[in-house]
C-alpha cells in the first residue's frame, strides 16, 4: 500500500530531514524552500515495489526519510541478478534521473518505507541551479568525501584555534621579501647585506629575478675554512640549483621536502620560475602546530637504540596533529612512510656501528603494506635482504649478514615495528639473498601457482629498497613486474585469489560483521575493507607492467595505461582513502582509550555520513571486483 502525507505535518519532516543530509544541507535557503514546496512526503509498507522499469521514463526522484528499500537488477553472478539495500539519507534512481531513462532496477520497500519523492522537473531545476546537488548527482556519494575533509578540517579550527591547514597554498603563507643579491655580488657584500637584514641566508638570483643558488651562514663557514677569500663572487661558493616550489603547492608538500631534504627554508617561485618568496619550517609549524622537520632530525640524528626508541615515540603525536588538522590520508601515510624510513635507516645504522661493516654491500626491503607506502600507526615487519656476494658463495655471506638483520629486526621491534608473526623479517633465511637467489624465488612464485605461492605474492610483489643499494633493489623490482607481466597463467590464478575476500556487503543487512569476544558485532577494516582494492590493483597494474607498489599510485597507473578510465580510477581511490582514515580514526580513538590497536570496527557507531559513505565504499571494491572478473574472464 501506498501512503500520501500532505500538509504541515509533511513539511516539518522534509525540513527536518534536509537539515541533517548531504548534500540538501548544503543547499542554498532558497533551493531548500523550493524542494519543500515540490516534494511529496509518501509512505510504503513492507513489500510495495516503489518503483520499476515499467514505470517508463523515471518520473521521479525518491529520498529515503525512514526504512530499508530493497533493490534487485540484472548482474553479473551465478545467478545473473545483483541485490543491495538502501537505507536512510540514500536516494534513487540517480542514474536513470540522469539519463532520462527508466530504470533497470526494482525498488521494493523492504521494511515500512517513507520516502520524500521529487517530481522530474523539479529534480532539473536543482541541478541546474545548485553546483553542489549537480556534483552530488554526478559524483554520488564520492563528492561527499569532500565535505567530510572540510568538516574535519573546520573542527580542527576550531578546536585548535587557527583558520590555516595543511592544505594551504604557498602563496598564502610565505613571506615575500627575500634577501637577494646578483651571482657576482662579492662575499663580504652579501655578508653585510644579511648582517643589516638580520637574516642567515641571502638568494642568488639572475637578471630575470629567477633564483640561481643560496648561500648561508654554513656556506660563509665553509668559505672561511677552505681558505678562499671575502671578495669572491657568490657564483662561485653558492650552493647552486637550490630545491624550489611553485606558489600553488600544498604546506604539506613543503614540509615533506623539507623533511626529506633536511633543509629549514624552502624557495617560492611563481608559475613563470621567478623568485615569490621564501618560507621557514616556522612559519609552516606556527601555523600547523607540528614538527615534522624536527622530529625527523631526531630519528635519523638519535645517537642510540633508547634514543631512536624515545623520538619514535613522538610519532603518534604527529599524526594525531595532521589528522585534526584535517590532513588527507595519502598526505598522513606519506609522513608516516618518510618517518619510518628514517627510521629503518637510522636503526641499521646504529647496528652497523654496534656490530661493525659485514664487509659486504647488501639492500634492505620493504614488503606489505610498508613496501606500498601505507603503512598507519599500527604495523609489523615485512622486510628482506638483497646482497651481492661478489666471488664469496651466497651461503657464507648470508651467514655473516643473518646475526646482523636479526639484530636490525630487534631494534626495529623496540621502536614499535612489531616482529612479523609469519616470520617475513630479513632475519629468515629465506628472505636474506642473492640477486639471482631472488630472482629465481620470484620465478618460482610466478611459475608454480600453489596456495602458499599465491599467498606469498599479495606480500612481496608489494616491494621497494629503502637503505642500501637503492638502484639494485629498484632493478629488482623492475624484473619482478617484468616476470609476473609475462605469466598470463599466474595472473590468471592470482585475479581469482583475489575475488576470495569479499567486500563486507549483505544481503539481508547493510554490513556483513563477526561477532568478537566481548560479543560485539565488529567488521575488519584491514582484511575486508581495504584488501580488495589493494588486490585488485596489484594484479591489473602487474598486467600492465606497471612498477607502482603504490595503491592509490597503481589506480593513477592504470589510467594512464588506459586500463581504467579517469572517472573510475578516481572513486576507487577515494574510497580506499575513506576507509583507510576510518581505520586511522580507529587507531586514533584506540590510542587514546588505552586500548590495544586493531582493525576491527563497529559500524553501528559510525555517524550516519560516515555509515553511508562506507557502504558506498565497499560497493565500490565490489564494482572493482567485476572490472577484474571481466578482464581475466573469471
Amino acid at each position: 500500500m501506498v501512503g500520501a502525507n500532505a500538509g504541515t505535518n509533511a513539511t516539518a519532516v522534509a525540513r527536518e530531514f534536509l537539515k541533517d543530509n548531504a548534500p540538501f544541507d548544503r543547499l542554498p535557503n532558497g533551493l531548500q524552500r523550493y524542494f519543500l514546496e515540490h516534494c511529496e512526503l509518501r509512505d510504503y509498507t513492507a513489500g510495495t515495489v516503489i518503483l520499476d522499469p515499467a514505470a517508463g521514463r523515471a518520473p521521479h526522484f525518491y529520498v529515503i526519510v525512514g526504512g530499508r528499500v530493497d533493490a534487485e537488477r540484472p548482474g553479473g553472478g551465478e545467478s545473473g541478478v545483483e541485490r543491495f539495500q538502501l537505507e536512510t539519507g540514500e536516494n534513487f534512481p540517480m542514474a536513470a534521473m540522469i539519463g532520462q531513462r527508466a530504470t533497470r532496477t526494482v525498488y521494493r520497500a523492504g521494511t515500512d518505507v517513507r520516502c520524500l519523492r521529487l517530481p522530474r522537473p523539479a529534480f532539473e531545476h536543482l541541478i541546474s541551479e545548485s553546483s553542489v546537488f549537480r556534483d552530488y548527482c554526478l559524483r554520488g556519494v564520492s563528492s561527499l568525501l569532500d565535505q567530510v575533509q572540510q568538516d574535519i578540517q573546520q573542527h580542527a579550527a576550531g578546536n585548535l584555534g587557527g583558520d590555516s591547514t595543511l592544505d594551504t597554498p604557498l602563496g598564502d603563507l610565505m613571506k615575500g621579501d627575500p634577501l637577494t643579491c646578483a651571482p657576482d655580488t662579492s662575499v663580504r657584500g652579501a655578508v653585510e647585506a644579511m648582517h643589516e637584514r638580520k637574516v642567515g641566508s641571502v638568494l642568488v638570483t639572475d637578471d630575470d629575478h629567477r633564483p640561481r643558488g643560496i648561500f648561508t651562514l654554513h656556506d660563509l663557514r665553509a668559505v672561511v675554512a677552505g681558505g678562499s677569500g671575502l671578495d669572491e663572487p657568490l657564483s662561485t661558493v653558492m650552493t647552486g640549483d637550490p630545491l624550489t616550489l611553485d606558489t600553488d603547492t600544498y604546506a604539506f608538500e613543503a614540509i615533506v621536502e623539507m623533511a626529506r631534504h633536511r633543509i629549514r627554508h624552502m624557495i617560492i617561485t611563481d608559475h613563470a620560475g621567478r623568485l615569490a618568496g621564501v618560507i621557514s619550517e616556522r612559519d609552516i609549524f606556527a601555523l600547523q602546530r607540528i614538527n615534522l622537520v624536527h622530529l625527523t632530525r631526531s630519528i635519523t640524528g638519535a645517537e642510540s637504540v633508547d634514543a631512536l626508541v624515545h623520538a619514535r615515540g613522538q610519532v603518534g603525536a604527529l599524526i594525531d596533529s595532521m589528522m585534526a588538522h584535517g590532513a588527507g590520508v595519502e598526505q598522513i601515510t606519506r609522513i608516516i612512510t618518510l618517518l619510518n624510513d628514517r627510521t629503518v635507516t637510522r636503526a641499521i645504522e646504529l647496528v652497523l656501528e654496534e656490530r661493525g661493516d659485514p664487509g659486504v654491500p647488501f639492500t634492505w626491503i620493504a614488503f606489505g603494506s610498508e613496501g606500498r607506502s601505507e603503512q598507519t600507526r599500527v604495523t609489523d615487519q615485512d622486510n628482506g635482504i638483497l646482497f651481492d656476494p661478489g666471488a664469496e658463495p651466497p651461503e657464507t655471506v648470508r651467514e655473516r649478514l643473518l646475526p646482523l638483520a636479526w639484530r636490525i629486526n630487534e631494534v626495529l621491534d623496540a621502536c614499535g615495528f612489531t616482529l612479523c608473526t609469519g616470520n617475513v623479517m630479513a632475519s629468515n633465511p629465506n628472505l636474506c639473498l642473492s640477486l639471482a637467489e631472488w630472482e629465481d624465488t620470484f620465478r618460482g612464485m610466478v611459475g608454480s601457482a600453489t596456495p602458499e605461492n599465491l599467498l606469498n605474492s599479495t606480500i612481496y610483489f608489494d616491494f621497494r629498497p629503502i637503505w642500501g643499494d637503492l638502484a639494485a633493489g629498484e632493478a629488482l623490482h623492475q624484473r619482478v613486474v617484468e616476470i609476473a607481466a609475462g605469466n598470463s597463467v599466474f595472473l590468471h590464478t592470482l585475479a581469482g585469489n583475489c575475488l576470495a575476500i569479499k567486500p563486507p556487503l549483505g544481503v539481508f543487512r547493510d554490513f556483513v560483521t563477526d561477532k568478537d569476544d566481548d560479543g560485539v558485532n565488529r567488521l575488519d577494516l584491514k582484511v575486508r575493507g581495504l584488501t580488495p582494492f589493494v588486490d585488485a590493483a596489484r594484479v591489473m597494474a602487474l598486467q600492465a607492467g606497471i612498477v607502482e607498489s603504490n595503491t592509490p599510485a597503481r589506480f593513477r597507473g592504470l589510467v594512464e595505461a588506459e586500463v581504467l578510465s579517469a572517472e573510475d580510477a578516481g572513486a576507487f581511490e577515494r574510497s580506499f582513502a575513506f576507509v583507510q582514515l576510518l581505520r586511522m580514526r580507529e587507531h586514533q580513538r584506540q590510542a587514546a582509550a588505552g586500548e590495544a590497536m586493531g582493525n576491527r570496527l563497529d559500524p553501528d557507531e559510525l555517524n550516519p555520513m560516515d555509515r553511508r559513505i562506507l557502504k558506498e565504499a565497499f560497493r565500490e571494491a565490489r564494482r572493482l571486483q567485476k572490472k577484474l572478473e571481466l578482464r581475466f574472464q573469471l
